[in-house]
């Protein structure tokens, strides 16, 4: 129901939907970059709709509580407790979110590989290994405010992590974040 709101709204302030997926590709890691403002929540809320798939995103536990933990379980958050994984006998946060695609039968997981919204030199790559443990592609999501487009990329099955995150740089240079200021690709 949210995502159909936001989809509405985002419809009538001029954004388009670009991409294709396969009608098959039901599960997959969706990384949501650039990912340099608060704002770009909403987007990522919104491809829900589009893709028609079941999205979710993992976020503190703390942040599902009232007032706001109404609205962000709706739009598809999934807490995380990370206390309870600072004991080396637990599992990391790769293995928990990798058990999520065995916990739904259909899931898009997004995540934003920057991991901030400051400019990073390194990304945050728990996604490619999430994916790689869950046997599931990546897909290249984008917001580019300039084109004001938002939608989905290229689908990458991880194999050859230097070839694959090559792949992905290419792909995001020519994306235009809110804050341009904030993006940087990955150093490989």
């Amino acid at each position: 129901m949210i995502s159909q709101v936001a989809a509405k709204v985002y419809t009538a302030l001029g954004w388009k939907f670009e991409g294709k997926l396969p009608d098959d590709l039901r599960s997959f890691v969706y990384l949501g970059a650039p990912h340099t403002s608060n704002h770009d929540v909403f987007p990522a809320i919104v491809i829900g709709h589009f893709i028609k798939r079941n999205c979710k995103f993992v976020i503190k536990s703390e942040w599902l509580k009232p007032p706001f933990g109404f609205f962000l379980k709706a739009a598809g958050a999934i807490g995380l407790d990370r206390s309870k994984l600072k004991d080396k006998e637990r599992e990391s946060n790769i293995d928990v979110m990798a058990r999520l695609f065995k916990e739904y039968d259909e899931l898009v997981l997004l995540i934003a590989p920057e991991g901030t919204r400051k400019p990073v030199e390194k990304w945050k790559t728990g996604f490619y290994y999430i994916a790689q443990k869950a046997g599931v592609p990546i897909v290249c999501g984008f917001g580019d405010y300039e084109k004001k487009t938002f939608g989905v990329g290229p689908i990458i099955y991880p194999t050859d992590f230097e070839k694959d995150m090559k792949t992905i740089m290419d792909y995001y240079k020519t994306i235009i974040p809110k804050n341009p200021q904030n993006f940087k690709l990955h150093k490989l």
